[in-house]
């Protein structure tokens, strides 16, 4: 194994806090993850990593060490990515936002992979943010203001959200036709991560955001409770346009506010700010900001 090979195994052990993990993330044996690192700290003459019998950390000369690993690495990357064509290969891992990619992402993937056949995906589904680096992911697609200053964020979509509700609630309590009439309307919460609250109301007045407290009933913690408890008749909802396409097409749930509509939520990907991108995400995160950008 040569200097660049030991020094990108190293870092993804560094990365995984795992010797097997990181040499499955390569497609090596552990018996060679374990003797390059081996050999790796006989010729530097220092410990490199903390070994215990749960995970593996690095040392503080370790720690020093990653970060120059990192540096000549990306510099590697981006001085033989300018004289050569890169073909994208390998696998590429990325947790998405289940809904949002069913939408969006999954109707195009049979071309994108056909297009890129060296690419193999693996897809895992969650609303955490997850920490890129150590599960070993390679970009992840949200929704809402996502603020991380270890990743970077590109932007690929401004989704529309609608106000609506049942027919059977608005004629228990009205049609709202102006922000003072929610005084009298029950809302679905949305719960709030970390506070325990739910999100308020937000209606766009005088080109203005506002939120407008609004008593629920019913709080709930994801999109598609969100949808149900709106379709039960339980309270005004709040959701993306693109979620509730169909019930309000067929009448199960009629738009309300039309002329206060909420703010849109951003879509974004995001990627490890210490990393150069790899072929493979750089292609994934064109590609997935046209399909949004298409509207399919």
């Amino acid at each position: 194994m040569d200097r660049f090979e030991a020094m990108r195994l190293f870092t993804r052990i560094v990365e995984r806090r795992s010797f097997t993990q990181a040499a499955a993330d390569l497609d090596l044996p552990r018996s060679t993850a374990t003797e390059a690192v081996q050999q790796l700290e006989s010729r530097l003459g220092v410990r490199l990593l903390q070994r215990t019998t749960r995970q593996v950390s690095p040392t503080l000369d370790g720690e020093a060490y990653y970060q120059r690993c990192l540096r000549l690495l990306d510099d590697l990357e981006e001085a033989e990515g300018a004289f050569r064509e890169r073909t994208p290969r390998g696998l590429l891992r990325i947790d998405v936002q289940g809904a949002l990619a069913r939408r969006f992402i999954f109707p195009g993937l049979p071309a994108f992979l056909a297009r890129y056949p060296e690419l193999k995906i693996q897809m895992t589904e969650g609303d955490r943010l997850v920490d890129l680096v150590r599960e070993g992911v390679d970009c992840v697609l949200r929704l809402g203001d996502l603020e991380d200053s270890a990743m970077v964020g590109r932007r690929v979509a401004l989704l529309p959200e609608v106000t609506c509700a049942a027919p059977a609630y608005l004629e228990r309590r009205g049609v709202p036709l102006a922000p003072e009439d929610l005084k009298t309307h029950r809302m679905v919460g949305f719960l709030q991560a970390g506070t325990g609250h739910p999100y308020p109301l937000e209606l766009t007045i005088d080109g203005k955001p506002r939120q407008i407290a609004v008593s629920a009933d019913v709080t709930v913690n994801s999109a598609e409770n969100t949808v149900a408890m709106g379709l039960l008749g339980l309270g005004l909802i709040q959701i993306p346009r693109y979620r509730v396409e169909a019930q309000l097409a067929e009448g199960s749930l009629v738009e309300v506010l039309a002329d206060f509509p909420p703010t849109p939520t951003p879509v974004s990907l995001l990627y490890p700010r210490s990393r150069q991108l790899s072929p493979r995400v750089r292609v994934f995160i064109d590609w997935a900001a046209r399909r949004f950008g298409s509207g399919r």
